[in-house]
Parts: structure tokens; C-alpha cells; sequence
């Protein structure tokens, strides 16, 4: 049985049919309140912060794949992600079963330089602290040989359905809505990121393949990267009409968090917007040659259209 630790969000969808379709029905979602992906889905309702429950979550299963995600509440991360991760740590050790764990870059340093799976961490502001400190907690654990764990690392988001990033909030979902589009800090630096059922894809064949373990893996990305100003042209050819959008710098931002507890939470991820982000996924690509990836002008293409439909 492989099992989904956190599995509501959009990451987790994709992956649960995945799952479904190319290597197992037998699939167990866990959450507070776990709803069926696949019709042969098992539902678990369980806490991770609660050890027992977390234990019980995982009894019976080969894999399980980390993919919880918070709401952009520093005080909530720092309380509760490392107390989830050293429950699930714990449950993998004493099941026997393997552990995937779905991560992300904020811990990279904020700066142009290529990250790749040997990016030193660097971590400025809570949420980034806190998500250098799970990922060392599992690196620790694979280290002494206490686990058989993989990390799969993704950039930003952008996709489908219930994606939550900010280029989708700020970007996607006002086009979508036909209001104002808020580029945040610069429109004309380069971003990667990643379409959401790719990441989903691509950590399925990882934690389905036994050799990846022990290790960490960048997750597939388009590397013709783009910039804000050209997502939106692209855009506006799609959909045939002028986008209108306006740069909103990081002082605005700033003064906006004195009034916006959300904005607040925002502010120690905008500096990795004023330049650019180079996230390398080669170690993937050449294990992987046969992998198909979406690229930018696609994965635009889908989001629009599948709004268009609705």
C-alpha cells in the first residue's frame, strides 16, 4: 500500500491519480478530513501532530509521500511542521516504510546563482528557517541510515485547480477574474516554475524507483524560463485582448503588511523576485530522458482554457 500524508491539496490530487493510474490502486489518503481522489481510495482521517495517529496512519504501508502543506502562518509553521516531520520520521522507522518527502526552495539562498541538489541552504526569515530545519531533520535520518527517504524539491507552482503560489494568486487568477494584474517586485526577471501534476508525476517515479532513495531530486522544469512581462504577452495572444497589469515593488508590499497580515506573511519570500531564479533539474532530466515536461506556453494554454470552459 502506498500512502499520501497530507493529501487534500493539489500536489497530493495529482499524485493520488497518478498513483492510481500507473502503479497502484491500493492508495490510503491521509488528512483530518480525507476525501476520495480515486474510487478505490482508502481514507485515513488522522492528525500528524498527533504521534499515535500518525503511527496508525502508516501501518501497512511500502511508501508514504509527505506532501502537507500550511497556510502562509509563520507561528503555525514553526509549531507544527517540525512536529509533523518527526512523527512521520518516527512512523516510517518503526513500519519499515519508505518515506518521500515533497519540498520546496525556500531555505535556497535568495540570490541569481543556479540552485541545484548541492545549493547550500541559507535561510532568511521563519518559514524559511523552519523548512531548512525538516529538510535536516530527514537529511540527518538518511545520513545515519536510520530511514529509506528521498527528497523531491520543487520551485514556485503554477497549474491547475486548487494550485496556491503567488504567481498564481497574483498572475492567473486575475485574469481569470478579469481584474488588475499585481506582478510582484519585477516583470522583467526570470522565473521557473513548475505545472503542479508535473511535480505530482514526477515524485510518483521517483518514490517508485527503488535506486533514487538516499538521495535529493530536483523535480522537472521548463528551462526556457520566463519572465512575468512574457507570461503575460503570451497571455493576452491567447485570449486575444490586451492584459493590463501593474509592478507592485517591494516598499508597497511593505507598507501594505503594516495593514495586511497576509502581505505580512509574504514579505520574507519577495526578495527571490527581484532576480532571477534559476532552478536546475539536469540530475532528473538525465535519469529520466523519456519524462515529458510542460512548457510555459502549454501549461499558460491549459490554465486559460480550462478557466474559458467553466
Amino acid at each position: 500500500m502506498q500512502t499520501i500524508l497530507g493529501a487534500n491539496g493539489q500536489i497530493a490530487e495529482e499524485l493520488a491519480k497518478e498513483l492510481n493510474q500507473n502503479y497502484t490502486t491500493d492508495i490510503r489518503l491521509v488528512s483530518r478530513s480525507p476525501k476520495k481522489v480515486n474510487e478505490t481510495d482508502n481514507l485515513f482521517p488522522a492528525n500528524l501532530m498527533n504521534e499515535i495517529e500518525t503511527s496508525d496512519a502508516l501501518k501497512g504501508s511500502t511508501i508514504a509521500y509527505l506532501t502537507v502543506g500550511l497556510p502562509m502562518n509563520s507561528l503555525m509553521w514553526e509549531e507544527q511542521f517540525p512536529v509533523m516531520m518527526k512523527n512521520v520520521i518516527a512512523a516510517c522507522k518503526k513500519h519499515h516504510c519508505k518515506l518521500v518527502f515533497f519540498d520546496n526552495t525556500y531555505m535556497y539562498p535568495k540570490t541569481s546563482e543556479s540552485q541545484t541538489e548541492e545549493t547550500n541552504f541559507e535561510p532568511t526569515g521563519v518559514k524559511s528557517t523552519v523548512r531548512a530545519e525538516i529538510a535536516n531533520m530527514l537529511l540527518s535520518e538518511m545520513r545515519k541510515g536510520q530511514i529509506e527517504a528521498v527528497i523531491c524539491r520543487a520551485p514556485e507552482f503554477y497549474g491547475p485547480g486548487k494550485t496556491q503560489s503567488i504567481t498564481n494568486t497574483l498572475i492567473f487568477d486575475r485574469i481569470i477574474k478579469n481584474k488588475k494584474i499585481n506582478v510582484p517586485i519585477s516583470d522583467n526577471t526570470l522565473r521557473t516554475l513548475i505545472w503542479t501534476p508535473d511535480a505530482s508525476r514526477a515524485m510518483a517515479l521517483i518514490g517508485n524507483t527503488p535506486n533514487c532513495y538516499g538521495q535529493t531530486w530536483h523535480l522537472p522544469c521548463d528551462d526556457n524560463r520566463i519572465t512575468y512581462k512574457d507570461l503575460i504577452s503570451f497571455a493576452s495572444v491567447e485570449l486575444r485582448r490586451k492584459l493590463n497589469y501593474a509592478v507592485t515593488s517591494l516598499w508597497i508590499f511593505k507598507v501594505l503588511s503594516l495593514f495586511n497580515k497576509q502581505i505580512e506573511e509574504l514579505l520574507e519570500l519577495l526578495p527571490r523576485y527581484q532576480v532571477d531564479n534559476i532552478f536546475k533539474s539536469d540530475k532528473f532530466k538525465k535519469r529520466f530522458p523519456d519524462f515529458t515536461y510542460t512548457s510555459y506556453q502549454e501549461g499558460i494554454r491549459k490554465i486559460l482554457k480550462t478557466s474559458n470552459e467553466k
